[in-house]
């Protein structure tokens, strides 16, 4: 099976125009340079870790700032020497390669046999890289995060960097253009979407002007909160910039999740991912074409509809009715009965005089008084002074869920925990909005309420034709309903890190 349609899902955007001096320096670094998805190589992994991280609060690219803040300031620099060595290393990568100076060919040879040929995923655990997408939808990029096992990605932040500016005369929103007109609301779904960057653009200016007469900071503190407070405005097709790290399981598996989807960004990235990764570890990426995986992938994409297609009546209006929610709900769904006496039978278990059986141990725990219990949980966390001293895996013994209806925006954050089970439901306008204080206190809720009930028709159109679709048109203030189920140690990082 080749690719589904993907070209007519391309963002119609080019991320930078590059100088033939800015072409020689990325080359030996980068793939791609043109398009919109790179994987990085040649780069120290302190380099790669502190670029991805500064792109994720900066206003360019992640290539232009590995050109301005990491290349140039050496080839430009006063140190001659070197500038000398850097331009050496440039022209012999440029020339040679590593790759072509190592028995790169005994290796991919290794992996097509151990790992296309016999499943040894383990090996493809061991390798893997980095990869760069500049200018996909944030449906998008909380899909591939979805994942998070393998793959650690770092985001352009919607808090500290402004989206509202053009590129070509356009805002930076992703418009699935087939889709659109078949249904006849490409129109719609324009004019919709720049209102909401419009109305962006009109407060944030307005907005910092109020924070500097309530608020002793700097400009720039205030500039970025002015960007926080109002990214509740931003759609959810707002185009943004994802750096992944991930081993090559990881990167097979986002493929089959995303090669035959209903969504035809997905298809676009699935095909771009493929053919960057495999300028750089092809060898990796074999089965991801093979029949196997071709119906893996097909049967990834239709399992949702063939289960709604036997569901009897009863129960799809059941799963459609949204609770009604005024603010952000948590609520505890669940929870182990015997949290505590698990978690202290975890610490007695594994220490060096213990030699019973797990039922045994649990047995003792609850034989034991509540003044006891707590007596042992007090001793162990009596010298944890700092959030990043971990618990241990006598916490990961006892789980709770929490079903969770909150503001996409701040969902965003707690959606990088990858210590747990996460899912959730589909981006929708259904459990309606939030409105930050700030803004009501300044008296622009009535332009912010404004700018998000105008989305709701077209919401409902687009829903009517396909929910996923729908997606895009649903801005950050909007809220998401998802759950999670933990267990206590990541309980105990998520409380303390948020």
């Amino acid at each position: 099976m080749a690719f589904l349609n993907t070209k007519s899902y391309t963002p119609p955007f080019k991320p930078d125009q590059w100088s033939a001096r800015d072409r020689r320096y990325l080359a030996p670094f980068a793939t791609n340079m043109d398009g919109l998805v790179h994987v990085l190589h040649n780069l120290p992994p302190e380099i790669v870790g502190a670029l991805c991280s500064r792109a994720s609060r900066a206003k360019g690219s992640l290539l232009r700032i590995l050109l301005n803040e990491y290349i140039y300031p050496i080839a430009d620099g006063e140190d001659k020497q070197l500038a000398k060595e850097l331009k050496y290393l440039i022209d012999f990568l440029t020339k040679h390669g590593f790759k072509n100076i190592l028995n790169n060919q005994r290796a991919q040879g290794f992996y097509a046999r151990w790992l296309s040929q016999y499943g040894d995923d383990s090996i493809a655990q061991m390798t893997g890289t980095h990869v760069v997408f500049w200018g996909i939808s944030q449906v998008a990029m909380k899909f591939l995060e979805d994942q998070r096992i393998g793959l650690e990605p770092i985001e352009k932040s919607t808090r500290y960097v402004n989206f509202g500016e053009k590129t070509s005369g356009r805002y930076l929103y992703y418009t699935p253009t087939p889709d659109l007109k078949k249904a006849g609301l490409a129109a719609e779904y324009k004019k919709t979407l720049d209102g909401l960057f419009e109305t962006y653009n009109t407060l944030v200016p307005r907005l910092i002007v109020w924070l500097k007469e309530h608020y002793e900071e700097k400009e720039s503190v205030l500039e970025k909160k002015a960007f926080d407070t109002l990214r509740g405005l931003l759609p959810m097709a707002t185009l943004g910039q994802v750096a992944f790290r991930g081993n090559a399981q990881a990167f097979e598996y986002l493929i089959n999740r995303t090669r035959a989807h209903e969504l035809g960004e997905y298809r676009w990235v699935a095909k771009t991912l493929k053919q960057e990764l495999d300028t750089e570890i092809p060898s990796l990426l074999l089965r991801s074409v093979e029949e196997k995986s071709v119906a893996y992938q097909e049967h990834l994409s239709s399992i949702d509809s063939h289960i709604l297609g036997m569901l009897p009546q009863d129960a799809k209006k059941i799963l459609k009715k949204a609770a009604p929610a005024s603010q952000p709900t948590v609520t505890l769904a669940e929870y182990d009965r015997g949290l505590e006496e698990k978690c202290i039978t975890g610490i007695l278990y594994s220490l060096p005089d213990t030699h019973a059986s797990w039922q045994a141990v649990l047995q003792s725990v609850r034989r034991m008084s509540a003044q006891k219990q707590a007596g042992i949980l007090e001793t162990f966390f009596a010298n944890r002074h700092e959030r990043w001293y971990k618990l241990g895996r006598a916490f990961e013994n006892a789980y709770v869920r929490f079903d969770i209806v909150m503001d996409i925006g701040a969902y965003r954050d707690l959606h990088r925990h990858r210590m747990l089970t996460q899912d959730r439901q589909v981006f929708n306008i259904h459990h309606g909005y939030s409105i930050p204080s700030e803004i009501t206190e300044a008296g622009m809720a009535p332009a912010y309420k404004k700018a998000l009930d105008l989305v709701v028709p077209l919401y409902k159109k687009l829903e009517w034709v396909s929910p996923l679709l729908a997606q895009y048109a649903v801005p950050l203030a909007y809220r998401v309903q998802f759950y999670q189920w933990q267990n206590v140690a990541s309980l105990f990082w998520e409380t303390e890190l948020r």
